[in-house]
Order: structure tokens, then sequence, then C-alpha cells
């Protein structure tokens, strides 16, 4: 708090919703009950928070459910944990690494053994399983899984990078067989094709899907973790087929960016919610100062925000800072 004081313009905008807590993942149960997990600062464990109400999420008791592995797989950068409910059962997608090579990311799965996320055990359900024929996925550094439902059937995407030296990071997308493996092989979403998704390092990741007006919006988040950290947008019918990436539309500019005026900094990796009387809500982190000392994947002053998404006369979803939740 002192850091981000010193350095930081708090505005009537960007007070924190929860404070330190990145990659923000916040979704409404059946029984209308607020759940949040989201990145620690010291990647190493994952946390949930229950509420009746999506502001009650705020001052709500945070219960670790997991821990990190001492050594091996899944002891470092526990990253980007989601919690979905589907095929029957409550399960948490996160990224981890360890053992010899601390950037071996790859994606996890936890399974509640229950109905009630907060009480019931969670158990290990391994990696991530790609289809049997597929040999690309989860072999190279992969994390920041989602997974979605539409016209009945599940699918995924992640951020998995290829090439070499300094690599590139792409979304891909598959079906679901099950919660825990893929059905069919991975198809290439998107890659960094616009400068402001190229600022230091290629990348897109961060997906998250929001439906509307007959159609699938799919966010993500670009560039390195800075001030260049941005969001931006793909969209298709939700009656084409998903598995066509020359079926996505994807827009040429960023959708939500830095703002030094209203104080936002590196506005990225975010999830959709919304508020009991239905109204859309954009759950994302930023910094509230520019400085930062040191590695900013370090930086502990990644909070989580909301704002309010509205939509224009075209269906499409509108991302503005002035469009306050509280």
């Amino acid at each position: 708090m002192a850091e981000r004081e010193r350095n930081g313009k708090i505005t009537e905008y960007n007070t924190p919703f929860i404070e330190q807590r990145a990659d923000p993942y916040i979704t409404r149960a059946d029984d209308g009950k607020y759940y949040f997990t989201a990145s620690v600062p010291a990647y190493d464990r994952i946390i949930l928070r229950c509420s009746e109400s999506l502001k009650g999420l705020q001052d709500a008791e945070e219960k670790t459910i997991w821990t990190r592995h001492e050594s091996g797989d899944m002891s470092k950068h526990i990253w980007a944990p989601e919690l979905h409910y589907l095929f029957g059962k409550w399960y948490i997608y996160f990224a981890g690494s360890g053992g010899d090579d601390i950037w071996r990311l790859r994606p996890y799965v936890l399974e509640c053994t229950g109905d009630d996320p907060m009480k019931d055990e969670w158990i290990e359900k391994g990696m991530m399983q790609c289809s049997d024929d597929d040999i690309y996925s989860f072999r190279a550094f992969s994390l920041d899984m989602t997974v979605f439902e539409n016209k009945g059937e599940w699918y995924c995407v992640w951020a998995e990078k290829v090439s070499v030296g300094i690599q590139i990071s792409n979304l891909y997308i598959a079906k679901m067989e099950s919660a825990i493996k893929l059905k069919t092989p991975q198809v290439l979403l998107t890659t960094p094709d616009y400068d402001w998704e190229r600022v230091d390092i290629w990348v897109n990741e961060g997906p998250a899907v929001i439906k509307k007006n007959n159609r699938l919006f799919l966010t993500y988040s670009a560039s390195a973790t800075g001030e260049c950290y941005c969001m931006g947008m793909l969209s298709i019918g939700e009656d084409e087929d998903l598995l066509d990436p020359r079926a996505w539309i994807k827009e040429k500019k960023p959708i939500l960016k830095s703002d030094r005026e209203k104080g936002f900094y590196g506005p990225g990796h975010n999830s959709f919610t919304v508020t009991e009387d239905g109204r859309d809500v954009c759950v994302f982190h930023a910094r509230t100062y520019l400085e930062i000392i040191g590695d900013p994947l370090y930086d502990p002053n990644r909070h989580t925000m909301l704002i309010e998404v509205k939509w224009d006369d075209r269906g499409y979803p509108v991302f503005d800072y002035a469009n306050k939740f509280f």
C-alpha cells in the first residue's frame, strides 16, 4: 500500500476492488453465490472467496484450498486459477511449473469432491490432457486456460508459446471430451499481429469469454506486463464453427489500455461476471502507478478492478473506465 501511495495516483476511477490479487476470476453459481480466485503475489497457493453478493467478495474470508508442491511439478509459479462448473462438478484450472526449469509452465486441474468449493476436499487430476491425435498441445510453455460452453459443447482456450529464442505466445482452441481431456487437436486462434501486441515481447494470453446478442466475445491480454499490457478482442457468431479461425473477427485496436489520467496501468487478464440485477461486469487487474522497481512480474501491486460492461448499437461490448461498478 505504501508503494502504491508513493508512486500512484488514486483517482475517482481506480480504487481497487481487491488489492494484490492479479489474474482475477469471479463466477456466479446457479444458487446465486459468488466465488473469487486469483494469483497471489507469492505464486504459491490457490485461494477462494465466497459471498452472497458481488460486493461482498471484497471483505469475504479468503481460504487456501491448495498449496504448491515442495519440489517437482507444481512447485513454482502457481498462476491464474479459474473456477468452473462443468460435467457435473467444480474444477479449478491453473498453471504451474517446477522441477529443473521454473519456466516449464503447464496447465493443471483440481477437482472438488463435493458440491461446496469452500468446504469440500479438492483433489489433483494432473496436467490437462490433449486429444489422442494431438502431438502439439502442452509440449511447451502453456498457461491461462479457460473453458466455456456453446450449443451444448464445451471448449477450451489457452496460451502456448512456439518458435525458438524469445518465444511467441499464441492462443489455441479445442473442444473438450471431459473436464480434464480435450476431444480435438489444437487450432491456432490468434497470434500477435499488431504493434500493440508486440511491445517488449510478442504475447496473446489470458483469454476470457462472454456471450451476448447471439455472439461470443473473447477478450485476451497482449504485450509485456508493464504499462504496455492491454486487452484485445475476438468475436464470432454463436452458430458458426468455433474451430474455424477464419470465422473469428479480430479487433485491430486494444479494447482496454493504460490511462494515466484515470490512473490505470497495464490492465489485463480479465474475466466476466454478472451482477445480481443482470448487469455485465469486466473483472481485470491493473496497477495504480507507472514506476515499477525490478521485474514487473514480481511487483505485487496488480489489483483486482471492476468496470461495468455496456453494449453499443451493434451489440458489441464497450469497455470504459468511466463505467464504474460502484
